[in-house]
C-alpha cells in the first residue's frame, strides 16, 4: 500500500535550531512509572516509538538536582555523572531508529517535596508544597544565590544532556510542574525583587535558563521551550493572551515552542470530557508569534485533523503522548497508507495511573506497553505458530477478541463463539454510556483486524456447552466469558454478602447496561468500586429523570479516578447535574423504601430514604462453563474478567498473554514470567 498524497505534509523534514526532524510526528515527554526503576524496559518502549515512525522521541521529566526529587513518583534523575549511562541507553534506542532523542530536563519547585533527599523543597516564593498526599513540608523561597544556583545545575544537566546523546535539550515551564513555570505565574510568585511583579521580570528565570542552555549546547542539540498556556485560574494565574505576550518577548529564542495546558489534568483530559484537538483553541495564536516550530497535543489519532492543524497553521508538528502509546506505529501506518490498522487511543487515562501508582506503564489499546523488554513483546510483530492447532475461543469480549487477533496472526485457527448478537462483551456495553463513546475502539479495531485473517471465524449467537465443545474437537478451549456484578453488598468495604427482601428494587450496573431501570425516582447509587463506573451510571440516570444520591464509603466520587486526572472533573459534572455525593457512608441494608447506612470511620448508623439502590461494589467472575469443561477433562484456560476481574485493559493484556505463552511449555508458579532490572550494589 502506498501514501495518500493527501498526508504528503506530515513527512515533510522539520528544522529544529541544529539538528533536523524526519517528519512532524513528535512524541512529546511522558511520564511512564518505570523511570529510573527500570531503565532498559523504558529505553526499549522509547526505541519502539522512534522505529514506528516518530520523528522526535522524548523522556518523561528528568530531574536535574537532588532538590528536584519527586519521589515517590518515578520518573527520572540526572543528579550527577553517575546517571548517563541509564539515559544514554534511552538516547540510542531512539536513534538506532534515525529519530531525534529529547530529553526534559525538570526542577518542580515547590511540587518537589524531596522525601528521597530529605532536602528542604525551593521555590519561586515560600509556600506549601503540592503533595499527593498532602505531605506536611513547605518549600523555602528561593534567594539571589539559589536563583544562580539552580541556573548553574540547569547547565549541567544540559551538558550532562549533550553527553549522553540527546540531540533535543528541554527547558521546561508547563503542567504546572516546572519552577520555571511557578515564576512565570502570579499565581506562584510574590516576589518583590526583579524577579517578581511585571510580566518582564517573571519571564526573566525563564529567558536566562534558555540562553544559558544555548550557549551550553545549543551548537549540536535543538533546546525546545515547554510552556503552559493557561491555568485556569483567571487573572490570578497564567492566561493565554499574557502567555502570548511571555512567548512574543522571547519569540525567536529556543528552537521550538511545546505548548500545554496547566495543570496535568486539563491538558491530559479523557475521550469522557473532550474531543479530539481540544487544545487548539488556547494555542491557536502562538504560531504567528514566532518564526520557530510550534508543537501542541490534543489527542490526535486522525491524519485528516492532523493535516488541518498544519495547513491552518496551529502548529508545525504533531504532538502526542497517549496516541504513541495506543499506537507507536501510527506514523509508519500513515505513511503506508494503512490506516484502518491504526490503533486509535480511546482517551481513558489507564496510562495515566500507572504514573500515580509508580508501576510499568500500560494501554488498554495496545497490551505490549511496557512489555517491549520485560516480556519481549512488539505492537505489531507475534512469533509464527510452532505447530498447527486448532483453538477454540468461548467470549468475543476484549480478552476473547484480543486473544483471537493475536493467535490468529501467530497462524493458529481460531473459532470464536459468542452467545451475544454483538461482539465486544463489556466494551460494547459501557460504550453505550454517557461519554464512553470512544471506548468501543477496542472493540472495533479488533473486528477489522479479525476480518483480515482467514484463519479465525466468529460465530456470534452461538451458546456454547459442554457438549458443543466437545463436538467441536478443538486442541484447545479458551474460556473468556466475564464476569457479572454482584448484588449482595460485597465489596471493598463489606467483604462478607448481606440479605435483603426480594421486594427490594435492586440493581446493578449489569442491570442497567441491559436496558433494565428503576422503578422509583429517588435512587442511591453505591459506589464501593471506585472507579469510572459509579459516576457514569449516577450520569445515566439524571439524564433520564430519576433524583440520585451516590453513596460512598470513599472520601470522594469516582475515588481511583485521581489516578486518571478526572475525578475533581467528575465530581464538578455530578454536582452541577443536582447528584448529591454522600462520601464516607457505607450501605450496610437495604429495606423497600430506603438504605441503612454505616459511616466508614465511626461506624455510626443512619437511614437514607429511597425507592431503588444500584450496587456497585465488586464482580464475580462466570466461570461455569470453564469448570464444567475442565470437570470432564477437555484442555481450557480461563483469560480476562472470567479469570480475575478488572480493567478492560487488563482483560486486553490477558488476552495477549495467552496468545504470547500459547505451545510454550507451562509455566512454574516459582519462575518469573518476565525479566526485570534488579540494581546493581555499589
Amino acid at each position: 500500500m502506498t501514501r495518500d498524497p493527501r498526508y504528503d505534509i506530515l513527512f515533510e523534514p522539520v528544522r529544529i535550531g541544529p539538528v533536523t526532524a524526519r517528519n512532524r510526528f513528535y512524541q512529546v515527554p511522558h511520564c511512564n512509572g518505570m523511570g529510573y526503576k527500570d531503565p532498559s524496559a523504558l529505553a526499549a518502549m522509547r526505541g519502539m516509538k522512534a522505529e514506528g515512525g516518530w520523528a522526535v522521541v522524548c523522556t518523561e521529566m528528568v530531574e536535574i538536582h537532588h532538590t528536584a526529587d519527586v519521589a515517590p513518583f518515578v520518573e527520572l534523575r540526572l543528579w550527577s555523572d553517575q546517571d548517563i549511562p541509564m539515559l544514554a541507553r534511552i538516547a540510542e534506542k531512539v536513534r538506532e531508529h534515525g529519530s531525534l532523542a529529547g530529553i526534559e530536563l525538570c526542577h518542580s519547585g515547590y511540587t518537589a517535596n524531596n522525601l528521597w533527599s530529605r532536602e528542604v523543597p525551593i521555590a519561586a516564593s515560600p509556600m506549601p508544597t503540592a503533595s499527593y498526599l498532602y505531605d506536611p513540608i513547605q518549600a523555602r523561597g528561593m534567594d539571589k544565590q539559589d536563583i544562580r544556583d539552580l541556573r548553574r545545575a540547569h547547565r549541567q544537566a544540559a551538558l550532562r544532556s549533550k553527553q549522553a546523546g540527546f540531540d533535543l535539550v528541554y527547558v521546561y515551564a508547563g503542567h504546572g510542574l516546572g519552577i520555571f513555570q511557578h515564576f512565570l505565574s502570579r499565581a506562584t510568585n510574590f516576589r518583590t525583587d526583579e524577579y517578581g511583579g511585571s510580566l518582564e521580570n517573571r519571564a526573566r528565570l525563564l529567558r536566562e535558563v534558555i540562553e544559558d542552555t544555548k550557549d551550553a549546547v545549543g551548537d549540536t542539540c535543538a533546546v525546545p521551550v515547554r510552556i503552559a498556556m493557561h491555568e485556569f485560574q483567571g487573572s490570578a494565574g497564567l492566561e493565554p493572551a499574557e502567555v502570548e505576550d511571555a512567548i512574543a518577548m522571547m519569540a525567536d529564542l529556543p528552537d521550538l515552542w511545546d505548548l500545554s495546558l496547566s495543570d496535568w489534568s486539563k491538558d491530559s483530559q479523557t475521550s469522557r470530557f473532550s474531543e479530539e484537538g481540544f487544545q487548539e483553541p488556547y494555542i491557536k495564536g502562538v504560531k504567528k508569534l514566532t518564526s520557530k516550530p510550534v508543537v501542541g497535543v490534543g489527542r490526535y489519532t486522525s491524519p485528516d485533523t492532523m493535516v488541518r492543524v498544519i495547513r491552518q497553521g496551529i502548529m508545525d508538528m504533531i504532538g502526542a503522548a497517549r496516541p504513541s502509546i495506543a499506537d507507536p506505529f501510527l506514523p509508519k501506518k500513515i505513511e503506508e497508507g494503512r490506516l484502518d490498522d491504526i490503533r486509535e487511543c480511546i482517551g481513558c487515562n489507564i496510562c495515566v495511573t500507572h504514573d500515580y501508582t509508580m508501576s510499568p506503564l500500560r494501554c488498554t489499546q495496545n497490551p505490549s506497553m511496557g512489555e517491549e523488554w520485560r516480556r519481549g513483546w512488539h505492537p505489531e510483530k507475534i512469533r509464527p505458530k510452532q505447530d498447527d492447532r486448532h483453538i477454540l475461543i468461548i467470549g468475543a469480549g476484549p480478552a476473547g477478541l484480543e486473544a483471537a487477533r493475536a493467535l490468529g496472526q501467530r497462524g493458529h485457527q481460531v473459532t470464536l463463539a459468542d452467545r451475544a448478537s454483538v461482539a465486544g462483551g463489556r466494551v460494547t456495553r459501557e460504550s453505550r454510556l454517557p461519554g464512553l463513546a470512544a471506548w468501543a475502539r477496542v472493540r472495533d479495531w479488533r473486528l477489522l483486524q479479525l476480518n483480515k485473517l482467514p484463519n479465525v471465524s466468529l460465530y456470534l449467537e452461538s451458546d456454547m456447552t459442554p457438549e458443543t465443545v466437545a463436538e467441536l474437537g478443538a486442541d484447545h478451549v479458551l474460556v473468556a466469558t466475564g464476569s457479572e456484578w454482584l448484588r449482595d453488598l460485597t465489596g471493598r468495604h463489606f467483604l462478607s454478602p448481606a440479605d435483603y427482601a426480594e421486594s427490594c428494587d435492586v440493581l446493578t450496573p449489569d442491570d442497567l447496561m441491559s436496558d433494565l431501570r428503576p422503578k422509583a425516582r429517588d435512587v442511591v447509587i453505591y459506589d464501593d468500586d471506585h472507579y469510572y463506573l459509579g459516576g457514569v451510571l449516577a450520569e445515566l440516570l439524571v439524564r433520564e429523570g430519576h433524583a440520585v444520591t451516590l453513596v460512598t464509603p470513599a472520601p470522594v466520587a469516582s475515588a481511583f479516578t485521581k489516578a486518571s486526572l478526572e475525578q475533581k472533573t467528575i465530581q464538578a459534572r455530578l454536582l452541577k447535574m443536582g447528584v448529591k455525593v454522600l462520601a464516607n457512608q457505607a450501605v450496610s441494608g437495604i429495606a423497600a423504601d430506603h438504605v441503612s447506612l454505616e459511616c466508614a470511620y465511626t461506624g455510626e448508623a443512619s437511614q437514607l430514604e429511597a425507592g431503588a439502590v444500584v450496587l456497585v461494589t465488586a464482580r464475580r467472575p462466570l466461570d461455569g462453563l470453564w469448570q464444567a469443561l475442565t470437570a470432564q477433562g477437555i484442555a481450557a484456560t480461563r483469560v480476562g474478567d472470567c479469570y480475575g476481574p478488572a480493567t478492560i485493559a487488563a482483560a486486553v493484556h490477558s488476552g495477549r498473554k495467552f496468545a504470547e505463552n500459547f505451545g510454550n511449555p507451562p509455566e512454574d508458579f516459582l519462575d518469573i514470567p518476565f525479566r526485570r532490572e534488579v540494581t546493581a550494589l555499589s
